[in-house]
């Protein structure tokens, strides 16, 4: 038993050399994690197993679909002028009420990552939008690109689709259910949490609102609130029905549902939509998010046939509950930061294991986990929904005054995870089926 042991732990040390070198070499979080996989794979004397990189890059293909068909209905409501008339509407209605406004931005950011599961999702869609608003607000750019951050983490934390929790329930061979009002609370409180602590300033402006209507886009002709409801009225009713009738409603994946809402988007739409130049554009801003995920598979089957994921579940089943509650705000987000989604499979399954001997509720420590982990996306060597918020507001200054901006923020979304898991059993009348 020791020298399968040693052996792991030897394929373990040799993949995260592959992976520092790959890092060194600016070959991109992505290829990194592929060096890494392939080094694993050698050293564990199976050579370039074709077989096991073809299973592990389809591991995650129906989060990949889910991805795909829910950016491109975003996409679809964006570029029809949705969310145009969406922030033109709060913009000329509420302009001189900040708490209005920060209100409806923050809850603005959520809706996105909720039906996609993608911070990075979040931002491309709304994050530009949202970083005019709060530039008229004079919220300054760093501040700016931390409020959307915060929101786009917590709109990836937000119920119906939770990567983490899915990919963490399902490796755990959990269902996914009862998990919507445990991440609701804890995502609706961090996203309104940190747009108010960061955007409630000195002063408190309203918006100059006619330089705002200026040069934020308008909507097509014709295009009415009806055009914007309807669709994603369609998406929450597919969805919905499937859980009110379970026994009437042929049941419909998300892809599906996502799919039929677009079309939705395209007949409704005042203006010609080019469906297969957004969905050309949609795959186009997916590629490396795509990637990572189709790369993470492959990172956990060369894991698993190594015996890796096994030495990383025994250690973290073997240690004491205090010990692993006091350096979780570090492992998950550095773990996030590093391996993206495969923290998930390969970090929150054995704690699932744990939790379960511990007699904890595991939905709500699962939950708990899966708010915390997208908070490591503003992280290096990734930092992909990081990045891109510093980028969607226009931000140039030092990247480290940005993160100094999240962190006050962050530790109020992990102390509400945190108390979560101490007081699973406690807070379990929070699940419902």
């Amino acid at each position: 038993m020791q020298v399968v042991y040693a052996h792991a732990a030897l394929v373990l040390a040799v993949m995260a050399a592959g992976f520092v070198v790959g890092m060194a070499l600016k070959a991109g979080s992505e290829l990194s994690l592929f060096i890494a996989a392939l080094a694993g794979a050698v050293v564990h004397d199976v050579g370039v197993p074709v077989r096991h990189l073809a299973e592990g890059t389809f591991t995650y293909f129906d989060v990949v679909l889910i991805f795909v068909t829910a950016t491109f209905f975003m996409n679809l409501v964006r570029e029809s002028g949705g969310i145009n008339l969406i922030v033109r509407g709060i913009i000329t209605r509420f302009h001189s009420n900040r708490f209005i406004l920060l209100l409806l931005l923050a809850l603005i950011m959520l809706i996105p990552g909720a039906l996609t599961g993608s911070g990075t999702v979040t931002v491309m869609v709304v994050g530009s939008f949202v970083g005019t608003v709060l530039g008229y607000l004079g919220i300054s750019p760093s501040r700016a690109a931390a409020i959307v951050f915060m929101g786009a983490s917590m709109s990836a934390a937000a119920p119906p689709v939770n990567l983490w929790a899915m990919m963490t329930a399902a490796g755990a061979n959990m269902p996914y259910v009862g998990f919507t009002m445990p991440l609701a609370i804890i995502s609706i409180a961090g996203s309104l949490f940190s747009t108010f602590y960061l955007g409630w300033q000195r002063g408190n402006r309203g918006i100059d609102v006619d330089r705002a209507l200026r040069e934020i886009p308008k909507p097509p002709l014709g295009m009415t609130g009806r055009h914007v409801a309807v669709p994603f009225a369609i998406l929450f009713g597919i969805i919905g029905a499937g859980r009110l009738w379970p026994h009437h409603m042929p049941v419909i994946g998300l892809p599906l549902a996502f799919s039929l809402a677009a079309i939705s988007v395209i007949a409704m739409s005042p203006t010609k939509l080019s469906p297969r130049q957004i969905l050309s554009n949609t795959l186009k801003g997916l590629l490396p998010v795509v990637s990572t995920i189709t790369i993470v598979g492959i990172l956990v089957q060369i894991m698993t046939l190594s015996g890796v994921r096994g030495l990383i579940s025994l250690s973290v089943v073997t240690l004491p509950l205090a010990v692993l509650l006091a350096v979780l705000w570090l492992i998950l987000p550095v773990s996030e930061a590093i391996f993206q989604y495969a923290a998930a499979p390969l970090l929150g399954v054995p704690l699932v294991f744990l939790f379960n001997m511990e007699g904890l509720n595991l939905v709500m420590a699962v939950a708990g986990m899966a708010c915390i982990w997208p908070l490591g996306d503003c992280l290096p060597p990734t930092a992909p929904v990081g990045r891109a918020s510093v980028l969607a507001v226009g931000y140039e200054g030092d990247y480290k005054k940005f993160l100094a901006h999240c962190i006050i923020p962050a530790l109020f979304v992990m102390a509400l995870a945190t108390a979560y898991i101490i007081f699973s059993s406690k807070l379990s009348f929070l699940v419902r089926g």
